[in-house]
């Protein structure tokens, strides 16, 4: 089997990390991937915001858990927190972002590094209590979040979940 299909069979979501931090080559590496997704009409107006100090990790956990009454706990365990943003007049912002976090955690399982994709955000950024976090962020105020991408070293002892087959795939010939 080639690398990148063993990465794309192997990735599951991570939602229990260790403490380990992020090689910073390894870090670009995975944002290297997210800039290399495909775009629709190749507009390319999105921004990733890649976030690994704790401080700045726990305000925006406080302000989704504000805004959604859900705790995440994920947050608290995750080495780096991505916040795929785009231009909110871009039509194909969501389809952009989605084939970047898809890229970045596929590159993130080919070096070892776990994640998983949290949708809190998704329809959220205007609020007020998300919205300053992106503020302090730097990210733009025409800019909306498709979500977050959570990354870190997989916790031996609290494995994935395995992989369940589920879809189906039809040939028209």
């Amino acid at each position: 089997m080639n690398e990148v299909m063993d990465a794309i069979r192997s990735r599951r979501s991570v939602r229990n990390y260790t403490d380990r931090k992020i090689e910073d080559e390894v870090l670009a590496e995975i944002m290297d991937a997210a800039i290399h997704a495909p775009s629709g009409n190749g507009l390319k107006t999105w921004r990733f915001t890649v976030i690994t100090n704790r401080e700045m990790i726990t305000k925006l956990k406080d302000a989704v858990e504000k805004d959604s009454g859900i705790p995440f706990k994920i947050y608290d365990q995750a080495a780096a927190v991505v916040i795929p943003t785009n231009k909110r007049d871009n039509t194909f912002g969501i389809e952009d972002n989605s084939a970047a976090i898809m890229s970045m955690m596929i590159a993130a399982q080919s070096f070892g590094v776990g994640s998983v994709w949290i949708n809190r955000i998704k329809g959220r950024s205007d609020l007020p209590s998300i919205r300053a976090v992106f503020r302090e962020l730097g990210i733009p105020e025409d800019h909306i979040a498709y979500g977050t991408c959570v990354l870190g070293y997989p916790d031996p002892e609290h494995p994935a979940a395995p992989y369940k087959e589920k879809g189906d795939i039809v040939y028209v010939k």
